[in-house]
Parts: C-alpha cells; sequence; structure tokens
C-alpha cells in the first residue's frame, strides 16, 4: 500500500536539506509488512463498514457525491476514494517559514520537532507555582521558540485566558504566534468564519493571497473527530474553509486507548487511524492537491485512575505504531511526544520526553507536537522547560543523524600512523576539523569536573534552564514582518515590543 512517485504540493518546495541536524527517521519498525496491512486494512474497513456518526451536511454532500452512503445515522466512506486519498495525495507538503531558513519539507523520513498542546497554565517561577495562561504567556513562549535552535515549529502551546471574544481569541492567539516566531506557526480556528479573519492576517503579511499559498507560514491544528468515529460539525466546516483559503490542515484525532478507542494498542492505533482517514478523505475529495498532514494521537490511559500517561512506553509503542503505518503509506504525518505528567523539568520529565520522542522519530514521524516545554500531562507550559527540551532534542536529532561508512571515515591510515607515534588522536588535523562539524555541544546540560561543579552553585538542569529562558525573554524581541501590520496588531492586542 505504499505510495510512489508522487509530487510535493508547491512548486517551489523547501531545499532538500533537513533539520538543523539533518535526522533522519524510520529506522524503528515495531510492526512487520503483515502487522502493517492488517492495521491499514482495519482502519479503512472501520470506515466503510461501520461508518462514522454526526456527519455534518457539508461532509455527507461531499463524501456522498465521491460515492459514499449515508444510512441511519451513519455515513459510510467508499472505499475507492479513501484508497486515492493514501495513493495520490501529496507525499511532501511545504510549511514555511516566515524566513526561508525556517521551512520545513513535511514527508519522506525527514523529522522536526515543536511545541504544543494548547495549555491553560503557565508556570511562574518567581512564585514556583502554576497560574491561568494569557495572551502576553503565548507570545512569550512564541519568542522563546522563536530563539531555539532545535525547535522547529511553534504550535500554540498556551491558551490566552484573558482574551474571551471567540473571534478575538483565534485571531489574537494567530497574530501573537505570527509576531512571536518567523518559524512555521500552527494554531486552530473554532469557526469557519475565524478562517478568513486568520487567512485575511496571513495575506497581508504574505503581500498577498497568492504569495501565502505558494508559502504558507501558518497552518491549522483541526480536531475534525470526536471518538469513537463521531464527527465534530464546527471543525469540518473549519477544514472545508481552511482548504479554500490555501491553508495547509492538520487532521488530528485524538483519542485515549482503553476510553475512547479500545484497549488493545492494535484496536487503539487501527480506530485512530481511520478516524485520521475520515478527515485525510474529505480534505481529497475537497481538492486533491490540498496540503493535508495526518495527525493520529492514539494516547494511553492510566486505567487506575482514567487519566493519561503520555510518558509510558505504551505511548511510545502506540504512537510508534501509527506513525509506522503512515511511514509504509508514504503519507506525511504529525504526532503527540513528550507528553510528561511531571510538574517540574526534573527527571521524570527528562526520561518520559527522550522516551517518546526518539521513538516517535525512529518510527517515521515527520511532525512531534508536544516536544518542548508541556508538563503535567499537557496541561501546562515551563519556560525552563522548553529550554532543557531544546537541548534534548538537539541529542536526539543528533542521535539520528546516519552515520557516514567510507575509507576517509573509517581512518585505517589514521590509526596507523597514530600507533606508533603520539598515541593519541588530539593534535591530529581532523580531529580539528569535525570537532565543531561532528559534534552537538549541549548548551545547559553539564559536563564540567566534579571539582569544577562543587564550586558552584549546583544547580541541576532545570534550574540552569529557567535562568537561561529568563534573559531570553528579557532580551529576544523578534522584528520581523512588515512595520505596519506587527504595529497594529501588537497594538490591538496589546503585545509589548521590548521590556518596559
Amino acid at each position: 500500500m505504499a505510495r510512489r512517485g508522487r509530487k510535493s504540493t508547491t512548486s517551489d518546495p523547501a531545499s532538500d536539506v533537513l533539520p538543523d541536524l539533518a535526522a533522519t527517521g524510520g529506522r524503528w519498525a515495531p510492526l512487520d509488512e503483515r502487522q502493517i496491512t492488517m492495521i491499514g486494512e482495519a482502519a479503512v474497513e472501520i470506515l466503510t463498514t461501520i461508518g462514522v456518526t454526526d456527519a455534518p451536511n457539508t461532509l455527507v454532500e461531499v463524501i456522498g457525491n465521491a460515492g459514499g452512503k449515508f444510512v441511519g445515522d451513519s455515513l459510510f466512506y467508499p472505499k475507492d476514494l479513501i484508497e486515492r486519498a493514501i495513493k495520490d495525495g501529496p507525499d511532501t507538503i511545504l510549511l514555511a517559514g516566515q524566513l526561508p531558513e525556517h521551512d520545513l519539507k513535511v514527508g519522506g523520513t525527514a523529522s522536526y520537532t515543536g511545541t504544543g498542546g494548547a495549555a491553560p497554565n503557565v508556570f511562574d517561577g518567581d512564585k514556583d507555582e502554576y497560574r491561568f495562561s494569557t495572551l502576553a504567556d503565548l507570545y512569550a513562549a512564541a519568542r522563546l521558540a522563536d530563539a531555539l535552535p532545535h525547535i522547529h515549529f511553534f504550535s500554540r502551546s498556551l491558551v490566552a485566558r484573558d482574551v474571551e471574544d471567540p473571534l478575538d481569541f483565534d485571531l489574537a492567539t494567530a497574530a501573537a504566534s505570527l509576531l512571536g516566531t518567523s518559524k512555521h506557526v500552527m494554531v486552530q480556528a473554532a469557526e469557519s468564519a475565524h478562517v478568513t479573519e486568520i487567512a485575511s492576517l496571513c495575506y497581508a503579511i504574505a503581500g498577498g493571497e497568492d504569495q501565502f499559498r505558494a508559502r504558507p507560514f501558518l497552518s491549522l491544528n483541526i480536531n475534525h473527530a470526536v471518538p469513537p468515529l463521531r464527527m465534530h460539525i464546527e471543525s469540518i466546516q473549519v477544514m472545508d474553509a481552511a482548504v479554500r483559503a490555501g491553508i495547509p490542515v492538520h487532521c488530528n484525532v485524538f483519542g485515549q486507548l482503553g476510553a475512547s478507542s479500545p484497549v488493545t494498542l492494535a484496536g487503539s492505533v487501527a480506530q485512530t487511524l481511520a478516524e485520521t482517514l475520515a478527515g485525510i478523505a474529505f480534505v481529497h475529495a475537497l481538492d486533491p492537491h490540498a496540503s493535508r498532514i495526518a495527525g493520529p494521537r492514539p494516547m494511553i490511559t492510566d486505567l487506575r485512575t482514567g487519566g493519561m500517561a503520555g510518558g509510558a512506553g505504551e505511548q511510545a509503542m502506540a504512537t510508534g505504531m501509527a506513525a509506522q503505518v503512515l511511514a509504509y503509506w508514504n503519507m506525511p504525518c504529525s504526532v503527540i511526544a513528550g507528553a510528561t505528567d511531571s510538574k517540574s523539568a526534573d527527571f521524570q520529565a527528562g526520561y518520559e520526553k527522550t522516551l517518546t520522542v526518539q521513538s516517535a522519530l525512529q518510527a517515521g514521524a515527520n511532525l512531534i507536537t508536544q516536544a518542548a516545554g508541556a508538563q503535567a500531562g499537557l496541561m501546562g507550559v515551563d519556560y525552563g522547560a522548553m529550554v532543557a527540551d531544546n537541548d534534548m532534542l538537539g541529542a536526539i536529532l543528533r542521535g539520528n543523524v546516519l552515520p557516514e561508512v567510507s575509507n576517509e571515515t573509517l581512518a585505517l591510515k589514521a590509526i596507523s600512523e597514530v600507533v606508533v607515534g603520539e598515541g593519541h588522536f588530539l593534535g591530529r588535523p581532523e580531529t580539528y576539523a569535525r570537532m565543531r562539524s561532528d559534534f552537538l555541544y549541549p548548551e545547559i546540560a553539564d559536563r564540567s569536573p566534579i571539582e569544577e561543579w562543587e564550586s558552584t552553585d549546583r544547580f541541576d538542569m532545570g534550574q540552569r534552564a529557567s535562568l537561561v529562558a529568563r534573559g531570553v525573554l528579557e532580551n529576544h524581541w523578534p522584528s520581523h514582518g512588515p512595520s505596519d501590520i506587527r504595529a497594529h496588531y501588537m497594538q490591538r492586542f496589546g503585545l509589548s515590543n521590548g521590556p518596559a
């Protein structure tokens, strides 16, 4: 069922250079080909024989025109539409930055890491507690992401709880994110009418609608289905409006194993993929060339409490299974990884995030959201954790740069010379030459000798990261984009241009 020979959705795609460290995913295969086929066929069968409910008129009409059937309360998708969406949809999608150096070429084995979560709380380091998040906090998170090199995109990570009007909320979120970073931005829209306002903002920044369509620097996260297999009316309308506006869409489904999806990993992943395909096929029927990204989120439930267990080993496997099926289909995809249940940037956060982010990348996920700063089961964001996670992400990305094996790198001549010479390689020219090109040195992690550490304040990584985050937020004030548009939206939504 793998796809072959399809073209990207833009005539001017991003360069072939992968993220800063050229990380290559898709090297871990928890499923064999037979298992991939079984899960993929089960997902298709769910849509064709079980169907979805609560389908709005727009969805019923579009899927019906493509050969689907609406019987009773259920909408059944035609198998050939699903297969066309898998086989003929774009296998590479450009998610541009406002600056070209931040362009993401999503597809194949490229893996990118970023933020996400839409948390309602932010950690206040001065008071050592979480508080309700505001638009200013969201803007700060975007500015911090803009400065951290291993955060490749900014997916809205905080909720502006001080903005009450629904339209203002969506528009302010988009504006604060776009003004805060020149990297690609992902936001949401509650209603289709809001998509028009967000698109107008994007067109103005880009210098016109055509310019934005050629280089879309904003995309929409759309949770179009409510598991199990119920469609969300407003989200389907948002998806329709986004496709018509030339905004790339993320067809996301957030289900919980044992609660809103089956308790088995295979069943949960199959259902989640089916729900994801329900959105992908809808977009394909609207416009076969539209930019769409599959976003399955089969999340693990702690069955003792009913709460989410985003850092569990089972979570790594569920995400890996979904990513592997989508990689087999050659379909650009996004997953959640890094959703630690820890409330601080501590040992638990470190191992839970590393486990899930590393396995998601190695299973073939193209976009890994919630990978930086998300804490407390996605209910909070910690700026210090964003900085610490940037170090973690750099190490993970570096660990997935494929090694070069050649006569030069086997270094037999150097070995023979050192054995009869100095007895070490430290002074050799190739060692100096590769010192920077071949190694990534952490910014926050401690590699100092014990004696040096004992003479300092002995801060742990979380404490050091919090200090760095504070310094960045005091000094990093982006100024990209048209100055008149920046000034208008900064004033409209009360955002700061710099320190008071």
